[in-house]
Parts: structure tokens; sequence; C-alpha cells
């Protein structure tokens, strides 16, 4: 969850590191740092708590040149947001920064008697005594011998007092990329950091070693035999990395998700219907099941929910979500008849990574949802399904959820078609649905100052809930999260139904209720519940169809998406209360694109 950015070559490289770590900031937020090696080959550490911005002004002081340094920004997960616990830690001859979580770091620190030499509360230090007392003058066998006493999760940048101008990169679960260019070699938990000066990347093996200089990188296998990289080539340029005239990521982000959703469908379809030709998904993956288990975290487990509402009714299987947190803990029943469907945007997310190593090991076929090339959980899936989101850099996802829907419909439509639940004429009318999404989107989009007006109500309250039936309720659990999360309002989504046993006792005057009611067959349902909240006091923001019919006095704010099929009503959906947390976030003064104690890419337990 932290960010990592290492250069070495003939630029100046405080300002590559500074540079790198404000497009990775996203990563983490606590504190950063950086390392240099100095003109007269020493190692010198700047570090400060709070944002990159204060870095860079502490920066501002120092003169000295340097071509090869590393850098660091902190998403705290052992001890507290202070200098000290800071990257990059330094312990005798060598300078560290990591990612990730060493789980026996307490072992280590008794094993080796560390007690009394830490200055910091981390377990990033203990990595960095080790590396100190196994250094011997050879980089890489230390660093294979610090691998043999860690356990958890990793990835490592390196410098050694005595190697200048040299940088060494190791992983496990952890993203690292790296790339060499005309500007030098560089090293980053992120493509963003790498954009500026290249598109050809590669991404650091699992139990490899990199090392950098300025003329070269180096890759090895960890018996020391050079290796060659896999060079792969992003398919977005810097603008997507950009906030273009927009305020925030987040609201820039949100206007992209129509032109995203064309990328993601465009390419998969022929004669009107989809096609996974291109993807190498072969048909076979999708006629051999017999049950279907989807495993993701946040947006992506809701992407999946809606999914499963979607599914079910249509291929006549048993479709079950899990959270991948919980999935390998609760002994799950998947086996050979079972096509596990894992859901991440970065490809790197630990629980997921985990939750698919599993699934595969009691034999299920994996098919990936990813929307980065390369990933570990691309890697290791049997297919992938790439969405084309390009990066997205608000820590609230908006654009991601989309196409990953868009992916999982595309699916849906394929699989009702292999298994002859679909004819021809169904599936592509299916198809034709989902693209009639698109421009529904875009209305919304062009209406995002209208619905300004829907957080006016909301922003001075503590609570906000969430109300829809089938579909619905599966589109409330995505409009929830992202309330909570970026505008700190306690939210939770309910299905309609279930006001009656319970929840409906947390309904008081004024208590904001956004009820969803695009589901003709649940529809009066539906307004039977808001009736319900609307009679208890509540203040009542209701998304229906156009043409709903709907009395006047039941709503206190009523926003209408175009008329469309109701399996899709969750893309306009989406956008209007993406919207509301956006305005919500907005209108409390609050940092939209970097919510507190959040990061982007979820990379420890």
């Amino acid at each position: 969850m932290c960010g990592i950015i290492g250069y070495s070559g003939p630029l100046e490289a405080k300002k590559i590191l500074l540079d790198g770590l404000s497009q990775l900031e996203y990563r983490g937020y606590d504190s950063a740092g950086i390392a240099l090696f100095d003109t007269l080959s020493n190692i010198r550490l700047i570090k400060r708590t709070g944002k990159v911005a204060a870095l860079r002004q502490a920066c501002a002081k120092e003169q000295d040149s340097s071509h090869c340094g590393i850098g660091h920004t902190r998403w705290a997960t052992h001890g507290g947001v202070t200098d000290a616990n800071a990257h990059p830690h330094r312990a005798g001859r060598v300078t560290l920064i990591h990612n990730g979580i060493i789980e026996n770091y307490h072992n280590l620190t008794n094993e080796f008697g560390l007690e009394g030499k830490l200055v910091s509360q981390t377990d990033s230090e203990v990595a960095a005594c080790l590396l100190d007392q196994f250094y011997r003058g050879n980089p890489l066998e230390a660093i294979k011998e610090l691998t043999l006493h860690i356990e958890g999760s990793y990835a490592f940048c390196v410098l050694f007092d005595d190697r200048p101008g040299e940088i060494y990169g190791i992983r496990k679960v952890s993203p690292l990329v790296a790339a060499y260019t005309r500007s030098g070699a560089l090293i980053a938990s992120d493509l963003t950091a790498l954009i500026p000066y290249t598109r050809k990347y590669f991404v650091v093996p699992e139990g490899h070693v990199a090392k950098l200089t300025g003329y070269k990188i180096s890759l090895y296998d960890m018996e020391g035999t050079p290796v060659s990289p896999e060079i792969m080539e992003v398919n977005w340029n810097m603008d997507s990395a950009m906030k273009n005239g927009f305020p925030h990521f987040m609201l820039k982000e949100i206007h992209e998700q129509p032109q995203a959703l064309k990328n993601t469908i465009l390419p998969r379809m022929s004669k009107g219907l989809p096609d996974f030709t291109d993807d190498n998904i072969p048909d076979e993956l999708f006629c051999q099941c017999t049950k279907i288990h989807m495993i993701a975290c946040g947006t992506a487990m809701h992407a999946g929910m809606v999914a499963r509402a979607l599914m079910e009714p249509v291929l006549h299987i048993p479709v079950t979500v899990s959270i991948a947190s919980e999935f390998r803990y609760e002994d799950p029943l998947v086996d050979q008849d079972t096509l596990a469907v894992i859901i991440s945007q970065s490809g790197e997310t630990i629980d997921t990574l985990a939750a698919l190593r599993l699934a595969k090991s009691r034999g299920s076929r994996t098919l990936a949802i990813v929307n980065v090339k390369g990933s570990t959980i691309a890697r290791e899936s049997d297919f992938v399904l790439y969405t084309h989101a390009g990066p997205e850099i608000a820590v609230a996802s908006t654009k991601a959820y989309s196409v990953q829907l868009a992916a999982l419909y595309m699916i849906t439509c394929r699989m009702a078609l292999v298994r002859k639940n679909f004819t021809k004429d169904q599936a592509a009318a299916f198809l034709s649905g989902l693209l009639d999404a698109i421009p529904a989107m875009e209305t919304m989009i062009a209406r995002k100052e209208e619905e300004k007006h829907l957080v006016t109500h909301l922003i001075n309250q503590s609570d906000a809930f969430f109300i829809g039936r089938g579909l619905d309720y599966a589109f409330s659990l995505e409009g929830a999260l992202k309330l909570k999360e970026i505008s700190y309002i306690h939210a939770e989504a309910y299905a309609a139904g279930e006001l009656k046993h319970g929840t409906i006792a947390l309904i008081a005057p004024k208590v904001p209720v956004i009820a969803i009611a695009t589901q003709e067959h649940v529809f009066l349902k539906t307004i039977s519940n808001v009736r319900e909240v609307k009679a208890r006091g509540a203040f009542v923001i209701l998304l229906t169809k156009e043409h709903a019919q709907v009395d006047s006095s039941l709503a206190d704010i009523h926003i209408r998406i175009p008329d469309m099929d109701d399996r899709f009503t969750v893309f306009p959906i989406a956008v209007i209360l993406q919207l509301m947390a956006y305005y919500a976030s907005i209108g409390k003064n609050l940092d939209v694109d970097q919510p507190r104690n959040l990061a982007k890419s979820v990379t420890v337990e």
C-alpha cells in the first residue's frame, strides 16, 4: 500500500524521486522520505510526516547533487505516523524502503538480538537490520539470506553504502515494476511513476533480484543466474494519470467512465455478440462449470454482488460471492467444477491473490478480471480478462467499478449463449442493452451540476441509509461504501424488504434514506418501503427511471435516469451515487482523492 520509487542515471535524482512520489501519493500519504547518494558517495536521508509536499519543502534546502536514490510514501501498518517510522530506514551499511508486512518481525527481533537497536516501531527496520547483519560485501547473497528468514509480503529497494549508484530490488506479493530508459534506470511500485519516462517496462518476478545502475538493469534469480525479463508496454499515456483541468482525480475518473466502457466492450464484440477469442478465453471454460464463485474485496466485491443478482436468473446455476479476506479461512466449497472469478483493479490485492491461490489448489479453474497488465493476479490466473480503464488515481474507485461490471455482464452474456440460455438474438439484444448504458451514463454526468443539491441535507447528518430490492440492493452496497469512505458519513445499505425486521428502528426524523427503485418487477414493493420510512420522518432521496409513476409527496428529492432495461440501470445509478459521495466530500471540505486512513492498492492483510 506504500509507494516506492528508485532511480539511477544521469539526471538529478532528487527531482525524479519527488516527482515520482507525487504520482504515487495515492498509495500512501502518512509520511514520505528519500535517500540519496551525494557527490561524495555518502547516503543522505530526508523524511517527513505528512504529504509529499512537506518532504519537497524539506528537500528544497538541500543543494547537493545526486544521481542515485530511493523514495517512499508511507501508509502506516506498524507504528504511528512519526519521522522515525517514515522510510527509508538505515541500519549500518544498509538503507531500505519497504511495501508490505513482515509477519514474523517480533520473532526475528528476539532471535537476532535487535531489541534496543531499533529506533522505529516498524517491521521494515527489522529487515534493514537483518540485511546489514547478513551483508558481507555481496548484495545478492545478503538479500537471499534475508528472504530465507522473513515471512510475509514485501517489495524492498535497497542501497548499500559501498555500492554507490546501485539499487537492489526484490519482491514477494507486493508489486515492483522496472524500466531502463534514455534517462536512466527506474523501479517503482506502480506504473504511474514510470510513465513520464517510458511506456516499456517489466514486472520484477517474485524471487528475483533487480540490480539498477545508471547504465542498465540486470535481473538475477536467487542463485545469481542472470535472467531476461519479459518486457511489456503500457497502453495508456501520461495524460491519463493527470487531472487535465478537473479539480480532483475522482471527478475526472467519473467523467472517463463512458469511454472506459467503450474501451472494454467494443474490442470484444463480433457481429453483435461477445467474443473473447483475442483474450484466449475458450467457451469450454463457461460450459464445463456447474457453479461460479466470485472473489473480491471492497468495490470489486460489490461488482460481484451485482453480477450474482444478474447471473443466477439467466444461467440457472449457483453463483456465490465471497469477501477475499474471509475466503481462505472458511473452508470454501470450491472444486474442479467451480469457475472462480477473481476481481481486482490492481491485480495485486493480497487477500484476493491468496484466495486465488487457494481456489486453484482446490482444482478450480480461475478467470481474473483486472485492470493492470502483467499484475500478479493476472499472471497466476488460468485466464484473464483485462478491463481497459487506464490508471485510476483517486482512492475511491469509480471507473474501475464500471468496467468490472461491463466485463462481468459480457461474461454473463457469453456464458448464456454457449450454455444455450440465450439464443443469438437474445444475446445480441443483451449486448445492445449494455451499450445503451453508455449514453445513459453520459446523460447523468452532463447533469452533475443539478445533482449538487442532493447533498445539502446529507452533509449535516451523521448517518445515511440506502435501500433497494434485487439488483437495486446490490447497487446500494457500493453507494454506501462511496459515501462513507470519502465523506466519513456513516452509511449502510439494506435490502428494502428487511426494514421491518429490525433496521427500521434506525429511521428517525430527517435521517437521509437513499431509495433506489429501478427494477419494475419489485417497483411497487420498494415504493411501499419508501412510504414506511417517509412516514417516520426520513429525508428521502428517490432514484427511479424517467417515466416511473410516483406520488410527488413521497420524496424530498427525486432523481430520474433515462428509461432502459432494468438489468443495466446500475451504470447511470453508479454515476449518481459517485457524484453524491463526491459532492458530500466537497461540501465538508475533505480531501476527495486521498481520504483518511485509506490507500489505493491494498497489498497488506
